[in-house]
């Protein structure tokens, strides 16, 4: 398998130049490939424009394929849209109860001047009559996606009572060319695959992109300098820090604290892969296990007092605890010959993980309440790389489809799944990013 096998599978490479730039990056061909029927219907009337140019974004396209990628809401298809009220004393709704709508979406936008726009919406209960939102947003006519993510997030709360992750983004490696011309690339993008900026480029892998808490910094795992090593890089400013080069031996799989102030990792300079916790600032490393088996691929539990990681110390790899200051670590996963690449919910009673049996390895969730028991969320045969949306409403997770890897973002029921797709060259290794500050 690629690489959850402990993403260790490193053989010495050439040097070669890590390069940040403004080179654009390819965007990601955004297909719905299983829907859910039984969702909450919610109709997304195009907003109206008073005058101007056209707009580059269609604010009520963006809502309507956030709310469908959702698994929660289904949204009423453009096409059979037969009225388009922009006000609350416009609608009829007779019509949309007609047309079996819960819920309603309506909005303008006007020239604000100066290059920007005014977004005005309005949510309303259809049955009820009865109008739940009415907000605004003043923004350059570029940030139209990044609005309509906006609206979508507000929406989505005041329904499900959960705040809403579209306005979020996501991290993933690309892969382009073949043989020694392959060109690796850390990309960041919106949640839904628009918006693609290069972080970092090399002829060498990229691995294990971590976001820190605060949405400002990726760690990875480079091997540019002919070894695996550690690097965070600040996405705003391109500035980038060594954290972990010990040249014998790995350094892989970064995964920042709660309070953004450790990265836990596997190194193996002590002889075999180990987990251990270290210091940003002062870049201090703490062991945290010590056993003969492999442990790798460690994240830490909400509340920062806990490690999840990857061992095969019972003879093939499952997910284990430790306590941040070691110790025993305890078995948390029997169901299934081989469980890793662990991803922790934010309120910590989710896991998903990827769950191998025989030569199908799928994306699995277990329910902590619930004891090891897991629901599959992906259909395999290679998938890998499970990444949680900050709200926990749904994950990405990286897949073959023949010779290609793609990703997916999948509901966390299983019910919807959206391929993201490169129109040349592979893309692996997803992690979606944490809220940004309203």
């Amino acid at each position: 398998m690629r690489k959850t096998i402990f993403r260790f599978a490193a053989a010495l490479v050439a040097l070669a130049a890590l390069v940040a730039g403004p080179a654009v990056a390819q965007s990601l061909n955004v297909e719905i490939a299983k829907g859910v029927a039984t969702a909450t219907p919610i109709a997304v009337v195009p907003f109206a424009q008073a005058g101007g140019a056209p707009l580059p974004t269609d604010v009520a396209d963006v809502i309507r394929a956030d709310f469908n990628r959702s698994g929660k809401f289904r949204s009423l298809d453009k096409n059979d849209i037969v009225e388009t009220p922009s006000k609350g004393a416009d609608i009829k709704f007779a019509t949309w109860r007609l047309l079996k709508q819960d819920y309603l979406t309506i909005g303008r936008i006007s020239d604000a001047g100066g290059g920007m726009v005014k977004v005005e919406y309005e949510l309303w209960d259809v049955n009820r009559q009865q109008s739940l939102l009415a907000q605004s947003f003043t923004a350059p006519v570029g940030d139209l996606r990044g609005v309509a993510h906006q609206i979508a997030d507000q929406i989505y709360e005041k329904i499900t009572g959960v705040r809403g992750a579209f306005w979020t983004r996501i991290a993933y490696v690309t892969a382009v060319g073949t043989g020694n011309n392959t060109t690796y690339s850390l990309i960041v993008a919106d949640s839904d695959g628009y918006n693609p900026q290069v972080v970092a480029r090399s002829r060498e892998s990229l691995l294990s992109p971590a976001w820190s808490p605060d949405g400002s910094k990726i760690a990875y795992v480079s091997f540019e300098s002919g070894n695996s090593a550690v690097y965070i890089q600040n996405i705003s400013t391109g500035s980038r820090s060594l954290i972990a080069s010990h040249p014998k031996g790995i350094n892989s799989a970064p995964a920042w604290s709660p309070d953004g102030s450790k990265l836990a990792v596997s190194l193996s300079y002590v002889g075999n892969p180990e987990i251990f916790v270290i210091d940003v600032a002062s870049k201090k490393e703490s062991r945290i296990t010590n056993n003969f088996a492999i442990d790798t691929e460690p994240v830490f539990t909400p509340d920062g007092q806990n490690i999840i990681f990857t061992s095969d110390r019972s003879g093939k790899p499952q997910l284990y605890q430790t306590s941040i200051s070691g110790g025993n670590a305890q078995r948390i996963t029997f169901q299934g010959g081989f469980n890793a690449s662990a991803a922790v919910s934010f309120d910590g009673k989710q896991i998903a993980m990827v769950q191998g049996n025989g030569n199908v390895y799928r994306i699995a969730i277990m329910d902590r309440s619930l004891g090891d028991q897991v629901r599959f969320v992906s259909p395999g045969n290679v998938d890998d790389s499970p990444s949680f949306a900050p709200n926990g409403s749904m994950l990405l997770y990286a897949a073959s489809q023949g010779t290609r890897g793609v990703l997916y973002a999948v509901s966390a029921d299983g019910l919807v799944r959206q391929r993201l797709v490169l129109s040349d060259g592979d893309v692996r290794e997803p992690a979606w990013g944490p809220y940004r500050q309203r």
